[in-house]
């Protein structure tokens, strides 16, 4: 944040709803929460009404990271008019798929079964699952908040897998949303069907040095995440996945179908990170997605954690698009 500050820039850093020190959000637990209050149209609402609580009309830029990117390019999808760019990091944005369109007139139109990705993967020879639909499990928020080799250790090794330092990222583009195509991910996204992430985190970790990791991520941050963790739980971020594999609960994004991201945009990524491929697709259609994209920066040296692992070559990437703009 302070390098962009230095360059002009007034930076806000938000805890997202579900995250951090948010208040205000449904937090009875898995089976009775109101899954309404995590859908993508109340997760821009929410950064709506925040630019107006501070003051502003206009967001120069809207930039965000994992599941921040899903939060910067619905906010740049569904308000244009109020964040003028946007940065998307580490997760690329897709766009909604078509609706089906003259079906009186157009059979192959007409609504087709969705496919079952879950259980392709468990018909694998090797059995999977989806993380996300693993992350939408009533178990996962238990296995995330209480691993069995503790919660700082369980974070050094996630932190670990998905950067550039855990030898196994040697990421590609996949040809299509197929099982088989889906398998060649590593464990952490395509996990085997009876495992936790605790348990896959720590079979990827046992040939692996944990330090590695403590020249861009050193203990005293990771303590900070390691309280805050502790304190919260896990159950309100994972909330997001469960409104995003259900169905019913992504109507909303209807509305959108068929709109592009209509503002300058750029997306920013670590050339050792699998997200980039995830979802097949999205990175090449950019151009397609995106009526004003500023192109793909990999960033050499990163994995999944590019504004920490290297925050210099990050920031450099972000003012240069601020600087076209």
């Amino acid at each position: 944040m302070l390098p962009l500050a230095q360059a002009g820039y007034y930076v806000v850093a938000i805890d997202q709803r579900g995250y951090g020190r948010t208040t205000g959000w449904d937090n009875s637990g898995f089976s009775k929460v109101d899954l309404s209050q995590f859908t993508l149209t109340n997760l821009v609402r929410d950064k709506v009404i925040l630019v107006n609580a501070l003051g502003y009309r206009k967001v120069h830029c809207v930039i965000g990271h994992d599941f921040g990117a899903v939060a910067s390019s619905m906010c740049a999808l569904m308000r244009p008019d109020m964040f003028e760019s946007v940065v998307m990091m580490s997760h690329p944005f897709k766009e909604h798929a078509p609706l089906p369109f003259d079906i009186a007139h157009d059979e192959s139109s007409a609504s087709q079964p969705a496919q079952d990705i879950q259980k392709e993967l468990r018909d694998l020879p090797e059995p999977r699952k989806h993380y996300k639909w693993y992350n939408s499990t009533a178990a996962a928020a238990l296995h995330w908040s209480v691993p069995p080799q503790g919660l700082h250790t369980f974070l050094r090794g996630y932190i670990h897998v998905k950067s550039a330092d855990w030898r196994g990222n040697n990421p590609h583009p996949l040809k299509a949303w197929e099982a088989s195509e889906l398998a060649v991910m590593p464990h952490y996204y395509i996990m085997p069907l009876h495992s936790s992430m605790p348990e896959v985190v720590a079979a990827l970790m046992e040939d692996e040095d944990p330090d590695k990791t403590t020249i861009w991520m050193p203990e005293e941050d990771l303590s900070v995440y390691v309280q805050e963790w502790n304190r919260t739980g896990f159950q309100g971020a994972l909330n997001w996945y469960k409104s995003r594999t259900d169905p019913a609960l992504m109507k909303d994004t209807y509305l959108f179908a068929g709109k592009k991201i209509e503002v300058p945009a750029t997306f920013i990524s670590g050339e050792k990170d699998w997200g980039n491929y995830q979802e097949p697709g999205a990175l090449e259609d950019y151009p397609q997605s995106c009526l004003k994209f500023r192109g793909v920066k990999f960033i050499k040296g990163a994995g999944h954690w590019p504004q920490q692992e290297q925050p210099e070559k990050v920031v450099e990437e972000i003012l240069s698009f601020l600087k076209e703009l």
